[in-house]
């Protein structure tokens, strides 16, 4: 397979030199990209900053403390403690459409592996209190690196657009809780509400630079489930006298296997897995129960529905079937944290595409298909009334190393891995570029 990492082997060209004749990308397309040039060794400061100081879901209170400082240096009115730890900059230029921006802020409890200077060493408190390892193995800290560098631009170039933005530092993605947080707390009711919903992901194990795009169905709907298999105890050497509940579970587990490939029509993309199972205490001991933890993922609000039902029936009748008695069924709870299905508006994906091909390179611009991910930006469109969506990524895995990899047919570190590596040139400077050229497709000046 041919490698796309050449558009972006020589990075500080990236952005400098239109990949695209100048007549076919807009007039700004040159400016743009040499403002987030100009701001990329200031932005680079303080991205390292970020990633060698995160912070974990909710307790992101430094890192929110930076992206207000940074909005206020440029004029954007801030508020912060949004739904928790959350920040929210508003930046009115005129009249125009209201854009919303957002970067999520929070880290993964994960130990860096990745050899890089500023590589995080953190140890930090979760919200249990605990003390646990940190990193940004999913890049939120270019997530607001961007933030602040679209802010920068947009404050340079009010005469090439006309509207407001609404800036968001959002916490707590990592546990898809931080969009409904700042939605609780009045987001949509005390700022502005938005006419478009923009945010940019980016990716270990595509190419730095690389834009990526999916239309309609981009993440998964997720859900947790947590069951507790319930039986009755007693002694290893007398199983007649109990109803093991770890046969039950067992029974269980794989009963639920069947959900997707029996229940749904053929092609329906959903997943079902039993990612734990906890039981007993000793091996002469038939305990009392187990637990199972289960995530569900599929792309549709009904198969997610159904997955769920289907679970509550099989755990329900499989323990009558094996004779437990109805005080003893086993418990199924659906825990709070989910995400639903991140569906990328198809007509606003449609016209970023088509910008981002003429500012960048149709070679720049790789649609890829959806992922069973989660991500919490969806909550963002599912108001009323409803909000166009679009999230795009940008590749930030170093150019020589995933040719590499393409030409030994191994996959780069993805995303949440401890040796995620996320090279800050070209891909901070893309991020900047792509957003502001949104910004100003969407509210030209007029």
């Amino acid at each position: 397979m041919k490698s796309r990492y050449r558009l972006f082997a020589a990075a500080p060209l990236v952005l400098a030199a239109p990949l695209v004749s100048i007549a076919a990308a807009p007039e700004w397309a040159p400016v743009v990209k040499a403002r987030a040039e100009a701001e990329y060794a200031s932005l680079f400061e303080i991205q390292k900053d970020l990633h060698a100081n995160p912070e974990l879901s909710f307790m992101e209170t430094r890192t929110a403390a930076i992206l207000a400082k940074e909005l206020r240096a440029v004029g954007v009115e801030v508020t912060e403690k949004v739904g928790n730890t959350g920040v929210v900059g508003v930046l009115k230029n005129g009249p125009g459409p209201t854009i919303l921006i957002r970067g999520d802020m929070d880290a993964l409890p994960l130990r860096e592996e990745v050899p890089v200077p500023y590589a995080s060493k953190a140890v930090v408190k979760d919200l249990m209190g605990r003390d646990m390892p940190a990193m940004h193995a999913c890049g939120h800290d270019l997530h607001v690196t961007q933030l602040i560098g679209t802010a920068r631009v947009l404050t340079q170039l009010k005469d090439k657009w006309s509207g407001t933005i609404v800036f968001i530092g959002q916490p707590a993605e990592e546990i898809v809780s931080g969009a409904r947080a700042m939605l609780r707390d009045g987001l949509y009711t005390r700022f502005p509400y938005p006419d478009y919903a923009l945010a940019i992901h980016v990716s270990a194990n595509r190419p730095a630079g690389e834009i990526n795009h999916t239309e309609g169905a981009a993440s998964a709907f997720v859900n947790s489930v947590d069951i507790n298999v319930r039986g009755v105890g007693g002694h290893g050497s007398a199983p007649h006298t109990t109803k093991d509940p770890v046969v039950l579970a067992s029974q269980i587990v794989l009963a639920l296997q069947t959900i997707v490939s029996r229940e749904l029509k053929p092609g329906t993309p959903a997943v079902v897995t039993v990612g734990s199972i906890h039981g007993g205490t000793k091996h002469n001991i038939i305990g009392e129960d187990v637990k199972l933890e289960l995530t569900l993922r599929s792309y549709s609000d009904d198969v997610a529905q159904h997955l769920i039902a289907s679970i509550k029936r099989i755990c329900e009748n499989t323990a009558r079937a094996y004779g437990l008695p109805e005080d003893r069924l086993p418990t199924v709870a659906v825990r709070p944290e989910q995400a639903p299905v991140m569906v990328n508006t198809p007509e606003l994906n449609r016209r970023l595409v088509g910008l981002f091909e003429n500012v960048f390179g149709k070679e720049s611009v790789v649609y890829r298909p959806p992922t069973m991910g989660a991500e919490d930006f969806s909550e963002f469109g599912r108001t009323n009334p409803k909000v166009p969506l679009m999230m795009w990524s940008i590749g930030a895995a170093d150019p020589a190393k995933f040719a590499a990899a393409e030409k030994a047919g191994k996959e780069m570190w993805s995303n949440h891995s401890p040796l995620a590596e996320f090279v800050p040139d070209p891909t901070i400077k893309t991020c900047v570029a792509s957003m502001v050229s949104a910004v100003l497709e969407l509210a030209p000046k007029k």
